[in-house]
């Protein structure tokens, strides 16, 4: 492994996350859906454990971890409800990494220690009302003025940004320069004069998760917030893109620490339920259901870590993220709506945990990629390769 943490030490690490799920996360669901906050007892308690740094590189505090570790450790936190994910997703994954990849020495000194220790919540504004799979039509502007920039524009849904305390922002800084070749990549610290941050948004699913508009009116930085420093101006599309291939390999755990989460609770159902005169369980065409069920998490596992050990080992795993974040996301939706057929009408009801999880899962598909935008990275990427 060409990087991370001390095998043994990882090992008891998976261990704790493995048993916090069970016993602390699991039990406070419910409680999450109602109040569409996570406790601030938690909250602290992930803090205290450091899951807010496992990728954050120990120098500046952080636990350290290599992309396969983070993949395994992820898929054991998502056994329990992704909106616990969801408050350290940002600084662990997208709204880090742009500084742990190409930030500067000075840049990394300063933000880095407070996103591992969670104290700074690190949120990453790319996505804009009319520009989301689109992310070379950013309308967001930088403007030159000395040497500052002055940032305009609306981000949207941006994760964690009402908990934010320094924002990774993508904006046009050459208005001359069609798609994303005129994009930087900006640190703009939360508390930084005329940034407004909306109401958090209301979902579909994961309640307790936090997204919200982000506005900018005429907000100055100097250049020297520019990821990497005022010479990688016009470049942040390429730092944005490095930040997603890891996060997709991310988002595929998450799909199948979920998805084992589901199949599991699907398998006690089918145990316990009886119809006929015996447990569903029994009957073949339920049997079909959990087979196909552990057919895919058995593949899915499978990818998410073939693609982390590539990204581990090459630094970069394009193709291979785009797959993993495809079908594990695609399969975890699948396992979720045959996990809820399982339960017959019951499976409908709130008061079965299937209902809730069925809704949370939904967004995997989406965000950081859509399964769509998927499809064309891995297409154009594989006719590329056969045409070289």
């Amino acid at each position: 492994m060409a990087s991370g943490v001390d095998s043994d030490v990882f090992e008891q690490l998976v261990a704790t996350v493995e048993r916090f799920a069970r016993e602390r996360l699991i039990p406070a669901e419910r409680r999450v859906e109602e109040e569409d906050e996570i406790p601030e007892e938690i909250v602290t308690e992930m803090k205290e454990m450091g899951l807010f740094g496992l990728s954050t590189p120990e120098e500046y505090g952080g636990i350290g971890l290599s992309v396969p570790q983070e993949a395994r450790l992820i898929e054991a936190l998502c056994y329990a409800s992704l909106t616990f994910r969801s408050l350290i997703g940002t600084n662990v994954g997208i709204g880090s990494q742009g500084i742990v990849m190409d930030g500067t020495p000075e840049q990394k000194a300063q933000w880095l220690p407070g996103v591992a220790s969670g104290e700074v919540i690190a949120s990453f504004a790319l996505t804009e009302p009319d520009n989301g799979s689109d992310a070379g039509g950013i309308r967001t502007s930088a403007r030159r003025d000395g040497g500052d920039f002055v940032i305009n524009g609306t981000k949207r849904y941006i994760t964690n940004a009402v908990r934010a305390g320094v924002f990774t922002v993508f904006a046009r800084t050459d208005p001359d320069k069609p798609g994303a070749d005129g994009v930087s990549a900006f640190i703009v610290p939360a508390d930084t004069p005329g940034i407004t941050v909306a109401k958090p948004d209301r979902k579909l699913g994961q309640k307790g998760t936090k997204t919200s508009d982000v506005i900018f009116e005429d907000v100055r930085v100097p250049e020297s917030a520019i990821i990497g420093g005022p010479e990688n101006l016009n470049k942040g599309f390429r730092t944005a893109m490095k930040v997603l291939d890891r996060g997709r390999i991310h988002v595929g755990a998450m799909a199948v620490g979920q998805s084992q989460r589901m199949l599991d609770i699907a398998t006690d159902y089918a145990l316990e339920r009886k119809q006929f005169g015996k447990p569903i369980g029994e009957h073949q065409l339920v049997q079909g259901l959990i087979a196909d069920c552990q057919a895919e998490l058995h593949a899915a596992r499978a990818l998410v870590r073939a693609s982390a050990d590539t990204f581990d080992r090459e630094g970069k795993a394009i193709i291979e993220a785009s797959c993993t974040k495809y079908f594990c996301t695609e399969a975890a939706g699948r396992i979720a709506d045959r996990a809820l057929q399982i339960h017959g009408g019951a499976g409908y009801m709130a008061e079965y945990d299937i209902e809730r999880l069925y809704r949370d899962i939904r967004l995997l598909r989406i965000y950081e990629g859509t399964s769509q935008i998927q499809q064309l990275v891995i297409a154009r990427r594989t006719l590329a390769q056969r045409a070289a």
